[in-house]
Formats: structure tokens, C-alpha cells, sequence
């Protein structure tokens, strides 16, 4: 089975008058890929999925698989309506994809022997590996560590995205070794990395992708002063990036960038004028790199 390791960007979804702009989107697929990280995560939180209908999430895969076809891509995958949900599997897995990456259904808030039942009907359906995203202030659920282990048995669930805010729970997950165990939570990437995990998966990596990617690498060459002094440089950004919902803060630089449009669907908003200011000031500080074209305009 397929290892879920390194640097993952949880892809946004660009739009440009409210409608999917796929040029845009197919561009950043390209400059991620470029910058060399591992794969792409498409229609997650960050990308808004739960403001795409089904043929948008479809078509937003297709776009990626189109722009990057060696890059690998995994598709999030959530729903409470389970024949609507296993409808919608079997549609994504007519395509090229690395993996599925599944949350806990929202707001029912299921018992933790519900939880099982529901990963495991998807991971009997699905044909292709399955990465947890255990994330309780999003679906109001959390996925307990025996209910994790249990699992693990399943051959076709391969990893884990930890937004638990749990140390002892992530701290036994690597420990068991079953999981590949991704960070899920920006600001954790290092310790994550440093305590065992096999990468992450995160939004902040959009900006300067290839500090994140160098970042790892000085890692697995044992180089921990210099990734520490990297990361640290790094917090600042990942910080101010999730003082408003994600992806603001993302598509706001993005835009700055000359990237994307700065638009969000509705309910989500765009990033305040003050968020704005905060962003330019800490994106001046990151270290200067001849490949990156930060020159950014407040977006009105």
C-alpha cells in the first residue's frame, strides 16, 4: 500500500465570480507540484468542499489529475447520507487517485462503535487507501485512540490527518506504528515530524511550498538546528494564516500574489482589511528565495 509521507498541500479551490476557476486552479496545482511536494490533497475544508455540489468536486479532480498527471492526489470524501456518499466513491475511484481522505459525518455526531461502522463500510467499498481525518471542531465527533487502533486493522485505512489536539493520542499513534500519521494542524508540523509522524498535510504550505518541502528533508538528513531555525521562521505566517477561517487567510495571499481571485463561497468570508495587514508584515520575514515572486498587493 501506497506510504502518505512528506508534504501535502490541502489544495484551495479557486473562484473567479463565484464560479470555479479552473485555469487558476490548474496553474497552482502546477506550482505546487514544481516545488516538489509529495501530493496534492483536492476538495478538503480548505478547499470548500462543503460549498461544492458533487459534479463541481468531480470536475475540480479532474482539473488536477489533467495539470499534474505524475503528481499524487488525494480526494476528501464526507457525507452523513452514506448510498450518497458510497455513490460519490464510486465516481472518484473511476479516477487516477492516491487515496481518500475521510472525516467523520458532521453534526450527527455518531457513537464511537458508529464511527467504526462508518470507516469501515467506506474502506470495504473503496479500492483505494484511506487516510482518517479525525478533526471533532468540524464534525463535533472525536475519534477515540481505541477506536483509531481498531481500525488500523482494516488493510485499506494507511494513515491518519491528526487535527485532535491531542499529544498523547498523536504520540501513540506514532508509537503503534500502524498509521502513517500526518499533521493536521499547521503550527504542529515540526513537533509532529520530529516525534515520528510521516508528514502533513496542511494549507500554509500554499505560500512557500518549497520551505516546507526543504524543511523535511533537513529532517530526515538529521539536521534538527536547521529545521528548527526554518520552522521557526515559519511560525509566524502559519499563525497569522489561521486568525480567520481557512482558507482566508490562504486565498488572500494567493490573490496578493496575482494567483487567484481573492473570493470565498458564501457563508465563508474574505480576509479582513486588518488580517490583510498582518499578512504583509509577517510574509516580509521569511527567508528570501530567488524562485519566489512575493511581491503582494493589498486586495481591496
Amino acid at each position: 500500500m501506497m506510504r502518505f509521507t512528506g508534504i501535502w498541500v490541502a489544495l484551495v479551490t479557486p473562484f473567479r465570480h463565484q464560479e470555479i476557476d479552473f485555469p487558476a486552479l490548474q496553474s497552482l496545482a502546477r506550482r505546487m507540484a514544481d516545488a516538489g511536494v509529495a501530493g496534492l490533497v483536492v476538495c478538503g475544508s480548505t478547499g470548500e468542499a462543503a460549498a461544492l455540489s458533487d459534479g463541481e468536486q468531480l470536475a475540480v479532480l479532474d482539473a488536477v489529475i489533467e495539470a499534474v498527471p505524475h503528481c499524487p492526489i488525494v480526494m476528501g470524501l464526507s457525507g452523513t447520507h452514506m448510498p450518497a456518499v458510497l455513490a460519490l466513491l464510486r465516481q472518484i475511484e473511476a479516477r487516477r487517485i492516491a487515496g481518500l481522505l475521510v472525516p467523520a459525518p458532521a453534526y450527527i455526531r455518531p457513537s464511537q462503535e458508529g464511527l467504526i461502522a462508518y470507516f469501515t463500510q467506506l474502506a470495504n467499498a473503496s479500492g483505494a487507501p484511506i487516510i482518517l481525518y479525525n478533526i471533532p471542531y468540524r464534525t463535533g465527533v472525536h475519534m477515540s485512540l481505541d477506536t483509531i487502533r481498531t481500525l488500523t486493522q482494516h488493510e485499506r485505512i494507511a494513515a491518519i490527518k491528526d487535527c485532535g489536539g491531542d499529544a498523547h493520542l498523536t504520540m501513540q499513534l506514532i508509537r503503534d506504528g500502524k498509521l502513517d500519521v500526518l499533521s493536521g494542524e499547521d503550527h504542529q508540523i515540526f513537533s509532529t515530524l520530529c516525534l515520528g509522524g510521516s508528514g502533513a498535510i496542511t494549507a500554509s504550505a500554499h505560500i512557500r511550498p518549497e520551505l516546507f518541502v526543504h524543511l523535511t528533508r533537513l529532517l530526515e538528513l538529521g539536521q534538527l538546528h536547521e529545521a528548527r531555525e526554518l520552522f521557526l521562521q515559519l511560525l509566524p505566517m502559519i499563525r497569522v494564516l489561521f486568525d480567520e477561517p481557512n482558507p482566508a487567510g490562504v486565498k488572500a495571499v494567493l490573490s496578493g500574489l496575482g494567483l487567484i481571485a481573492n473570493e470565498l463561497r458564501f457563508p465563508m468570508q474574505t480576509a479582513s482589511s486588518a488580517l490583510q495587514d498582518k499578512l504583509l508584515a509577517v510574509l516580509e520575514t521569511l527567508p528570501a528565495d530567488a524562485r519566489s515572486e512575493l511581491t503582494l498587493q493589498k486586495v481591496a
